[in-house]
């Protein structure tokens, strides 16, 4: 069963990757990262042609790395948001399971996901409203002073994980591709930040990681760092997609919102597939990290891919399938169930048509 599934997860991807045409290839208390600027629907349009919008705040969530972060921001800086009468407040958290804990208990409104919280909005407890991006930011990596070649190397060593996140998908393909399993190895669940410094310092043998962490542990572990898979090694059996999500209810009674807020992000996304450079080196300031690093995790996410996609939901519509599959083979999931019960794309729809005929 689980080669049929991987089978049609191959040929359902690729059907939405040609599709889409081509592109370069997360103790959760939430804190306000960067004011934004006041709302204003002022334009050079003539007012006839002015679209008039209720003013409005947003509290976002986000994690700090450019895949995550890119698009929010650029949308900040640029007066995307302003644009369409929001007021943008983010926030920041270290995974994506904690921010919708944040939106369930109220202390937030929208979150940015990675693949693996997806896992939730499958069980129903957020609506995926906008496509980000197709991530390629997660790796598992090694010490290889730990005694670690191959990925068969893994079995009885110490593996730092975040449970719940597209890096332990990621964990789940070396593992299964070496022949081995969870129970293989002895994993420690800790944040994307513990997990830098317990690597480094010999307290672990390998992590489930992401960038721009990956980078630093690089930079530092020298010639002994060491990468066993990254998404970029499973693209024939899985998508990753990003997404900015919601809970339920608030999609309800926010409809208009949630189509204004993805205008923005679509803006922002032309924006920074164009400018990818100028976004990282911005948006390091914003997230008070090294530059250099950020720059270095420029490739973490198949920017023009998004752009390639804009107003495709056919294509769209694919990866959220060849990504539940992935949740379907791996057990994360037990049940099928129907992409349009937790994807809105009639939002992602009307702020295509937003976007495009603003643009």
């Amino acid at each position: 069963m689980k080669k049929l599934l991987s089978l049609a997860v191959a040929m359902g991807l690729a059907l939405s990757l040609a599709a889409c045409g081509g592109g370069t290839t997360t103790d959760e208390s939430p804190a306000p990262a960067t004011d934004s600027p006041a709302a204003s629907t002022e334009t050079a349009a003539p007012e006839s042609e002015t679209p008039s919008y209720e003013p409005a705040t947003v509290r976002v969530a986000y994690m700090p790395n450019l895949g995550s972060a890119s698009s929010l921001f650029t949308a900040i800086h640029q007066g995307y948001f302003d644009e369409v009468g929001l007021t943008v407040e983010p926030f920041q958290f270290s995974a994506g399971p904690a921010e919708i804990t944040a939106m369930a208990s109220g202390e937030i409104d929208i979150a940015q996901i990675g693949h693996g919280a997806h896992s939730l909005c499958i069980q129903g407890e957020a609506s995926v409203f906008a496509f980000d991006q197709l991530s390629q930011a997660d790796a598992v990596v090694a010490n290889k002073a730990k005694g670690i070649e191959t990925a068969a190397d893994l079995a009885g060593k110490t593996v730092a994980v975040s449970s719940g996140t597209s890096s332990e998908i990621i964990l789940q393909f070396v593992l299964q591709e070496a022949g081995l399993t969870m129970d293989d190895i002895t994993t420690v669940e800790m944040n994307v930040e513990g997990m830098t410094t317990a690597l480094l310092s010999g307290q672990i043998d390998a992590a489930a990681t992401w960038s721009p962490n990956t980078v630093t542990i690089e930079q530092s572990l020298g010639d002994d760092y060491l990468v066993l898979g990254t998404n970029n090694d499973y693209t024939d059996q899985a998508a990753f997609p990003s997404s900015f999500i919601c809970l339920p209810t608030y999609a309800e009674e926010n409809q208009d919102i949630l189509v204004r807020f993805s205008q923005a992000i679509l803006k922002a996304q032309v924006y920074r597939a164009a400018n990818i450079d100028e976004v990282a080196e911005t948006l390091a300031s914003d997230l008070e990290a090294p530059v250099d690093t950020m720059l270095l995790a420029t490739g973490e996410g198949n920017w023009q891919g998004a752009v390639d996609c804009m107003g495709d939901i056919d294509a769209i519509r694919g990866f959220y399938e060849a990504q539940q599959q992935v949740f379907l083979n791996n057990g994360t999931i037990t049940e099928e169930v129907p992409v349009d019960n937790y994807v809105l794309f009639d939002v992602m729809q009307a702020a295509y048509e937003a976007y495009s005929a603003n643009s």
